[in-house]
């Protein structure tokens, strides 16, 4: 199908750039003697490097979506952009580093090749082996040599570059100081039944000055008269004949999702060493912390270390261990990908077995939505022609499966069509008179439009929204009336005052943080909180009542905590990271502008044909 979001423009124009890419490389591709697509400096971009870092990018964005996808939907991603970006940025640094001199010896590049495991034979290194594997990748032992000598190279260059970062502990002190600051609050809620007096109903002078003030809340929104035809895979889905051995195909590509081995739900809190790892375990096992506690002074959520449900093989060596353990158990520490960690085991999940009697009905529906699909995407080019040839939306739902509709089309309607992303941004922007063209919906629709007609927004008058206007007068006239009855209470209220002398009904909360979530407050309410002195006392608006909050302790971090220590860690990590990747990229963005590029996009365009 045609990239999603772009225009149809017909197949013409396919062929169009398909013969200007292939242009001077006769009626069979590429010529056999064409080995590059370009100098960086004086480093070739070989066309089989261009290759493989397409094959990459593609099957790195294939394992992302779980599916195969194909070049025209990489390139609509941009992935062949970002490959050839990428491919410069190397060979702008292999430039560099053999201007400055910088290589590497036969001994560091046979210590690399020792290293692939799949040159590895019985007893090690296996030169047989090694020349097997190139010989299939296209590749001779010169050329892939010299490819590791130059990654070596670069990547000394690299070190280099990056090797004087400042020391960032002052950044990381102040942010532990800022996230792991804690407070202790007292608060209570005030509403409509704490008034002393009932609030007067709205006068119709009231009425016209709160009508007067806020016109946008009665004001209609721009209305947009739309007539459109649109095909989707839903509506031609049952009309799809799907075979019953592609079922079967399908069920067998498919097979570990209907055949499951048992699996457990799983959390995993991973430590700095095994020594830390170690002494968490023994706090649990004598009762000192709970799992929770743990996970807590670490800074972190449940939701931060939640593996879902995995496999005996997926956690590696602490399989046994947690296929063993009862619900809530924690066990370990074990190794695992991140360090030394403890796992809690939550629950069993049995094994898991669909037939292919039972999954044919999911199965047969995505088959049928896929050639629905197709079918779309194969009556695209034929659609594009018709209205290139002058015919209109009603044209198009009398000659094609198109349907008709229309629509008086605003920014609040999400219903029908309105429903997709595509149409309201093509509704939204579509003048009158506008040639109409195809669009393409996410669910491998498409659908084309015509506006009728716009109405602009539109006040209403004060009588056709009165009774509107006398609600919210009276919401808001309540809501300044709760507010001050709470800033008189709060006025009586002092650093040990008890709340229920003043008839509140109190909540206390201790060691709050700025992440901290405390039910029944506004969205703004830790940044206010935060605001705050020790004894403070503060009236906040929760839109409906009033909320009395009173500051009681501030605590800083410990920075003995392990937490803490590991918090302090992680982030001055990740500052440090930022700095030289900052630095990096300033230094590569230095040498790609004084690098000469000779770029021949006419044998780029030659080889992304050949992906097609």
């Amino acid at each position: 199908m045609a990239e999603k979001g772009k225009k149809r423009y017909g197949a013409w124009i396919i062929v169009g750039v398909i013969l200007v890419g292939l242009a001077g490389f006769g009626t069979g591709g590429l010529s056999g003697n064409v080995r590059s697509i370009g100098t960086v400096g004086e480093k070739e971009i070989s066309v089989a490097s261009y290759q493989r870092a397409m094959n990459d990018q593609i099957r790195a964005l294939s394992a992302q979506f779980g599916q195969a996808v194909s070049f025209q939907q990489a390139q609509a991603f941009g992935i062949d952009q970002a490959a050839l970006a990428q491919l410069i940025l190397t060979r702008v640094l292999d430039n560099e580093a053999t201007q400055l001199g910088i290589s590497a010896g036969d001994e560091r590049v046979f210590e690399r090749l020792r290293a692939i495991p799949s040159f590895q034979g019985a007893g090690g290194f296996n030169r047989e082996t090694y020349r097997l594997a190139l010989q299939q990748s296209g590749q001779t032992a010169a050329e892939f040599e010299t490819e590791i000598r130059e990654e070596i190279a670069r990547t000394l260059l690299q070190g280099a570059v990056v090797s004087g970062v400042p020391s960032v502990d002052a950044y990381a002190n102040a942010l532990v100081q800022y996230i792991g600051e804690r407070r202790s609050i007292t608060w209570a809620t005030v509403d409509a039944a704490a008034l002393t007096a009932p609030v007067p109903g709205a006068t119709e002078a009231d009425q016209q000055a709160y009508y007067d003030a806020n016109p946008e809340a009665f004001t209609l929104p721009e209305t947009r008269d739309i007539t459109y035809v649109w095909l989707t895979p839903n509506m031609i889905q049952d009309q799809m004949e799907v075979p019953d051995g592609s079922i079967e195909t399908l069920y067998q590509a498919r097979i570990d999702e209907f055949i499951q081995p048992e699996r457990r739900l799983v959390e995993r809190l991973v430590y700095l060493d095994q020594a830390r790892a170690q002494e968490a375990m023994a706090r649990i096992d004598a009762g000192e912390a709970t799992f929770e506690d743990l996970v807590d002074e670490r800074g972190l959520s449940l939701a931060d270390i939640d593996l879902g449900d995995v496999s005996k093989d997926e956690l590696r060596s602490a399989g046994d261990a947690v296929f063993a353990a009862d619900p809530g158990d924690v066990v370990g520490p074990f190794n695992s990908p991140l360090g030394p960690a403890l796992f809690r085991m939550n629950a069993t999940l049995a094994a898991q077995e669909i037939t292919l009697e039972e999954a044919t009905p999911e199965l047969r529906e995505e088959l049928a939505a896929e050639a629905a699909r197709d079918f779309i995407n194969d009556s695209a080019d034929g659609i594009v022609d018709l209205l290139a040839g002058g015919a209109t939306i009603e044209d198009l739902a009398e000659r094609t499966d198109m349907e008709l509709g229309t629509i008086n089309w605003t920014t609040d309607l999400a219903e029908g069509i309105a429903a997709y992303d595509a149409f309201r941004r093509e509704a939204a922007l579509i003048e009158e008179g506008a040639f109409a063209e195809l669009h393409d919906l996410a669910d491998g629709g498409i659908f084309a439009l015509r506006l009728d007609g716009v109405t602009p927004p539109t006040l209403q008058p004060l009588d056709a929204v009165r009774d509107a206007v006398r609600t919210a007068w009276q919401t808001q006239a309540r809501q300044d009336a709760v507010m001050a009855r709470a800033q008189e209470i709060a006025g009586d209220i002092q650093p040990l005052t008890d709340f229920t002398t003043l008839d509140l009904n109190p909540q206390t909360d201790t060691d709050l943080t700025r992440r901290s979530f405390v039910e029944g407050t506004p969205p703004d309410f830790n940044d206010q909180l935060f605001e705050m002195a020790i004894g403070d006392v503060r009236v906040i608006n929760a839109v409906d009542r009033a909320i009395i909050v009173r500051l009681d302790d501030i605590t800083p971090p410990d920075p003995a905590d392990e937490g803490t220590i590991a918090q302090r860690e992680a982030l001055a990590e990740n500052a440090a990271q930022g700095i030289a990747q900052d630095i990096f990229d300033a230094y590569a963005t230095s040498l790609q502008e004084r690098t000469e590029l000779d770029l021949n996009q006419a044998t780029v365009n030659a080889i992304n044909a050949q992906f097609r």
